[in-house]
């Protein structure tokens, strides 16, 4: 303001106070008066309007107010455009100083960095979606080799042979769509449902959402593929959350065209209580057939980091019915926890409902966690298996260890 008025005082001084001189003014009346009229009329053009009065303290008025707008103006910038700058500098600073930093990132992922607790969970989320880029990389390098060797075999081959499996197989394609999603509707009306509990959001991390939602896309494609596909419901569906955003993600058009059931109401104000079993690995009871009455709820999370039993006790919470897949009586159990990954439970349950054959079911298991079926009598398994523990153990070598002592005591 200082700066303001010393500029208007130099003009006054330098353009007014001459013409007022040269005119036959006195110099007097101008640092006494607050006030300072302007003739608009010269000497040529006499017949002018009256003078106007130009008010110094209303101009001050005016750039007080023109600079509060200014200073309002910058106080009213976002306080996340800065904070996302500073955060988008530290990237920076961190992959000049060689650290696993991702070339792109958007601005969602630019928030979820910003609101990681601790540094070491910054660098451990920026190491995910770096190695998730070079995955996408490799992934987009592999296809165009695969494009290209395709190119160069329908080069070889006849065109017109092409042409004609070519157009066969988008026939083909189009007809069994069609077909799908035909038997999808009429699960929506006539099929035993299915439950994702989908409340599982805030016990995992954003990676482990976005493996939750790649098996449930699995999931959902094996179902629709499926002779008497399930009515799959997703129950405590929240929008705008983690689960919605990499739906959305996954599917992006069709994620609104989807044959399934979303609601954010639980089951149990959908469904009546004692038709409800919920799936777990924790449960104490094995299930033994499948009940083609009974609705089954699967819950919508990845078992890595989760500690165990938190399905079994949202359960027993709701006062649920529970049961666990009959793993041990049927497969000689070897390496790895029990816990299976959604699209296995999607297509047991399926073969358990067009099969209710347990061999046929539990060949989804990845192999890599049994030596093989049962075929033995279950006492004589009892006894290897017993036989087995106690080689583990070291229990056979302690029992030879006392045989010893007894018959040759110490002097």
């Amino acid at each position: 303001m200082q700066s303001a008025n010393m500029l208007l005082s130099k003009i006054v001084r330098s353009s007014v106070l001459p013409f007022a001189a040269q005119r036959g003014m006195k110099k007097d009346l101008f640092p006494l008066s607050r006030t300072l009229s302007l003739s608009l009329c010269l000497k040529q053009d006499k017949s002018c309007e009256p003078s106007e009065k130009l008010d110094l303290d209303e101009w001050k008025k005016v750039m007080k107010s023109g600079l509060q707008e200014e200073v309002t103006e910058m106080v009213s910038e976002p306080k996340e455009l800065s904070s996302m700058a500073a955060a988008r500098e530290t990237l920076e600073m961190w992959r000049l100083a060689g650290r696993a930093v991702p070339e792109n990132i958007s601005e969602e992922q630019l928030k979820t960095f910003m609101e990681c607790p601790s540094k070491s969970a910054k660098k451990k989320y920026l190491k995910y979606l770096h190695l998730k880029e070079l995955h996408k990389k490799n992934d987009k390098r592999k296809m165009d080799e695969k494009r290209e060797r395709k190119l160069e075999a329908q080069d070889q081959a006849s065109p017109t042979g092409e042409a004609k499996k070519s157009s066969f197989v988008c026939m083909w394609s189009s007809i069994m769509d069609k077909a799908y999603n035909w038997r999808a509707a009429q699960s929506m009306i006539f099929g035993q449902p299915l439950v994702f509990d989908m409340s599982y959001e805030k016990e995992m991390s954003v990676r482990e959402v976005t493996n939750t939602v790649s098996q449930i896309v699995l999931s959902e494609s094996c179902n629709r593929r499926s002779v008497d596909p399930f009515h799959i419901h997703f129950c405590n569906f929240k929008d705008d959350s983690l689960y919605h955003r990499e739906f959305v993600k996954q599917y992006r058009e069709a994620w609104g065209k989807l044959l399934i059931t979303v609601t954010d109401q639980c089951y149990t104000e959908i469904f009546p209580k004692d038709k409800l079993i919920y799936l777990t690995a924790d449960s104490p009871k094995v299930m033994k057939t499948f009940d083609h009455d009974k609705i089954y709820i699967v819950g919508s999370m990845v078992d890595k980091s989760i500690k165990t039993g938190v399905s079994l006790a949202r359960a027993k919470r709701l006062g649920l019915e529970t049961a666990a897949f009959p793993l041990e009586k049927y497969l000689l159990w070897s390496t790895g926890a029990k816990n299976l990954t959604l699209d296995q439970v999607m297509r047991i349950l399926l073969t358990l409902k067009d099969t209710a054959d347990w061999k046929k079911a539990l060949e989804f298991v990845p192999k890599r966690k049994y030596c093989g079926f049962v075929n033995k009598p279950v006492k004589e398994l009892k006894k290897t298996l017993d036989l087995i523990n106690t080689l583990k153990l070291g229990k056979g070598r302690e029992e030879v260890q006392k045989q010893f002592v007894k018959s040759y005591p110490k002097k």
